[in-house]
C-alpha cells in the first residue's frame, strides 16, 4: 500500500488528475487508488469495459482495431487509454488489457498475455507483460505494474 500512497501524494503535489479503464483487473487499479485517503483530488473515475462489446461501446475502441490486432493487444490497450482520457477528462489515463486466465477463449492471446497503455495529450506509453501464477495473482501482479509504470512517468 505505501508504493500507492507515494503514487497519490506525487499526482496530488504535481496537481495531476488520472483515470482508468480496466478490462482483466476489473477495477482493482481504481480500488488500490482509492483506498487512499485524498484520492478524490488526483483520480477523476474509471471505466470497467470487460468484454469486446464495452470497449466499443463505452472506451470507444474501434472495432476494426479488435478484428485485426485482437483484444488483448497494444493497439487496443492504446485505444482504450486515448479515448479514456478525453472520457474521462484527466491528465493521465491508464489502461489494461489481458488475459488472466484459468482459460484461453478462442483466438485470444495466451494466459499473462497483459498490455498496459498510459496516455497523456502528447504520448501514449506502453507496457507489455509476460506473467505466470493464478488468476488472482496475475492482476494483482497487473495492478501493481500500473501503479509502478505511473510513478515510473510522473516522478
Amino acid at each position: 500500500m505505501m508504493k500507492t500512497q507515494k503514487l497519490v501524494e506525487i499526482l496530488k503535489d504535481k496537481k495531476i488528475t488520472i483515470g482508468s479503464v480496466e478490462s482483466m483487473t476489473g477495477g482493482m487499479f481504481a480500488s488500490a487508488i482509492t483506498d487512499i485517503e485524498g484520492a478524490s483530488g488526483v483520480f477523476k473515475g474509471g471505466l470497467i469495459t470487460y468484454n469486446s462489446e464495452e470497449k466499443i461501446t463505452l472506451a470507444h475502441v474501434d472495432s476494426k482495431t479488435i478484428d485485426e490486432f485482437g483484444v488483448i493487444s497494444w493497439e487496443v490497450a492504446s485505444q482504450m487509454a486515448y479515448n479514456g482520457r478525453n472520457l474521462l477528462n484527466v491528465d493521465y489515463c491508464l489502461s489494461v488489457t489481458g488475459n488472466a486466465g484459468p482459460t484461453i477463449e478462442k483466438g485470444s492471446q495466451e494466459i499473462g498475455q497483459i498490455f498496459i497503455a498510459i496516455a497523456n495529450k502528447e504520448f501514449i506509453w506502453g507496457f507489455p507483460l509476460n506473467l505466470d501464477g493464478s488468476r488472482e495473482k496475475i492482476r494483482r501482479m497487473t495492478v501493481e505494474a500500473m501503479i509502478d509504470a505511473m510513478m515510473s512517468i510522473v516522478k
